[in-house]
């Protein structure tokens, strides 16, 4: 079970930390990953932390504003967005995936993720 917490609203070039906690004793060996949705618009990946090593990857446009990181220690991902854009505007989801893959792109689909939280509002104004 994956709970979102974090969004709001704040202004452009604000910033907000979003954090997903997660229940179950392997969170440790799960790709975490946040994608978003907008009205209208088809769920996109944000950006993706791997179990080993931490390995992380971003959608383009947010490379360099957001940070996802994982504290497994206490079974939570968080996505630090700072700079945030009107465009940033959308409901946010975690998602987990215990499955593996020799392409670290997988990992930015909706199909490798098994778990996904309930999502968190993120509203930015100019």
């Amino acid at each position: 079970q994956l709970q979102a917490s974090g969004g709001g609203l704040v202004q452009a070039g604000g910033s907000l930390r979003l954090s997903c906690a997660a229940s179950g004793r392997t969170f440790r060996s799960y790709t975490m990953g946040w994608f978003r949705q907008a009205p209208g618009k088809e769920r996109e990946f944000v950006a993706v932390i791997r179990p080993i090593g931490s390995i992380t990857y971003y959608k383009d446009t947010v490379k360099g504003r957001f940070t996802i990181s994982r504290d497994n220690a206490k079974n939570t991902v968080y996505l630090q967005m700072n700079s945030l854009k009107p465009e940033d505007a959308a409901v946010y989801y975690c998602a987990a995936s215990g499955r593996s893959s020799r392409s670290d792109n997988y990992f930015k689909t909706t199909a490798a993720y098994d778990y996904w939280g309930q999502g968190t509002q993120v509203t930015v104004s100019s």
